[in-house]
C-alpha cells in the first residue's frame, strides 16, 4: 500500500536520512585495508545512538547488525565479519536509522585503495543509474518507469540488473509500498502520488544477474563470483518532482571528492 507523507512527515524522514548520511560519512574514512566490517559496525552503532536515534536494521527481521556490509561479489545483506578488508576490495555499506518514529535508509559502495578499472567503472555506472532512475520519479510516471530507466542505462553498458531484490517505500516502517524494482516496462506499475517517499537502490552486477544466498541466511552474492555494486538514496515527491532526503556529500567531504551530482534534486542547497 502506498502511504503519502505530509511535508512535516517528510522533514522527519529527512532528519533520519541525514543521520544515515552522516554515519556513512564517518565510516568513509574508516574503510581501509586491515579494518574489519565488524569494526565498522560497532562504530556506526555508537554514532547513531550518540545522535539520539537507534539503528534501523538491528533487530529488524532478526538482523544482528547495524550495518549490512557487502564485499566484492556480495550484492546486499552482507553481515559484518572479523575478516579484514583488503586493498582492491569494494564494500557496499547499507545503513538505516530510526528517529522521531521515521526511518532513513541508504547505501554507498566504497573503493578500498586502488581497485580494478572494470570494477571502478561498474561503480560509476551504477551510481549514475541511481540518478537516471530518480529523474523518472515524478508525477505522471509509474513505478516501472524508474526501473526501466535504470535497466536500460546499465544494460546498454554491458551490466546486469538483479531482479530478486528491489527498492521500497519508506516511512514509519522500513519497508512500505510500493516496491521499486530496478527493471521494468515504461508505463507499467502503480502511479506516483504527491508526498510519496521511496528508497531507490540499483543493484548491478559485472557478470551474471543470477544470485544465491549464503548459509548465514542473509548475505546475497553473485552466482559467478563477479563484483556487484549498490547505491541507494531516499527520495520524496514534492511539488511533483523528486527531492533527495539523503546525501552522499558527507562521504565526499570525508574523501575529498568534488561533486554537484545531487544539486538538481534539491530545492535549496544542502549546508553541511
Amino acid at each position: 500500500m502506498i502511504i503519502p507523507k505530509t511535508l512535516e512527515e517528510i522533514e522527519l524522514i529527512r532528519q533520519s536520512a541525514l543521520l544515515v548520511s552522516k554515519t556513512l560519512g564517518m565510516i568513509a574514512t574508516e574503510i581501509k585495508p586491515g579494518v574489519t566490517t565488524l569494526d565498522l559496525d560497532k562504530k556506526a552503532e555508537e554514532f547513531i545512538r550518540d545522535h539520539g536515534a537507534v539503528p534501523g536494521f538491528k533487530g529488524l527481521y532478526g538482523c544482528p547488525s547495524t550495518l549490512l556490509t557487502s564485499v566484492n561479489e556480495q550484492i546486499v545483506h552482507g553481515l559484518p565479519t572479523d575478516t579484514p578488508i583488503k586493498e582492491g576490495d569494494i564494500v557496499s555499506v547499507d545503513c538505516g536509522a530510526l528517529m522521531n518514529e521515521f526511518y532513513g535508509d541508504h547505501a554507498y559502495t566504497f573503493e578500498v585503495g586502488e581497485v580494478k578499472e572494470e570494477t571502478r567503472k561498474l561503480l560509476q555506472v551504477t551510481k549514475e543509474s541511481l540518478y537516471v532512475g530518480i529523474r523518472e520519479f515524478k508525477i505522471g510516471n509509474r513505478v516501472e518507469d524508474v526501473g526501466n530507466a535504470i535497466q536500460r542505462y546499465c544494460e546498454a553498458q554491458g551490466y546486469t540488473v538483479v531482479r530478486e531484490l528491489v527498492g521500497h517505500g519508506l516511512g514509519r516502517k522500513m519497508h512500505e509500498g510500493p516496491e521499486m524494482p530496478n527493471y521494468g516496462k515504461k508505463g507499467k506499475g502503480k502511479k506516483f502520488v504527491e508526498g510519496l517517499v521511496v528508497a531507490i537502490e540499483p543493484m548491478i552486477n559485472l557478470g551474471t544477474r543470477n544470485i544465491k544466498q549464503l548459509n548465514d541466511g542473509w548475505t546475497i552474492v553473485t552466482r559467478d563470483g563477479k563484483p556487484s555494486a549498490h547505491f541507494e538514496h531516499d527520495v520524496a515527491l514534492i511539488n511533483g518532482k523528486p527531492e533527495l532526503l539523503s546525501t552522499f556529500k558527507y562521504i565526499y567531504e570525508a574523501l575529498g571528492i568534488q561533486s554537484n551530482e545531487e544539486d538538481e534534486f534539491r530545492a535549496k542547497p544542502l549546508v553541511l
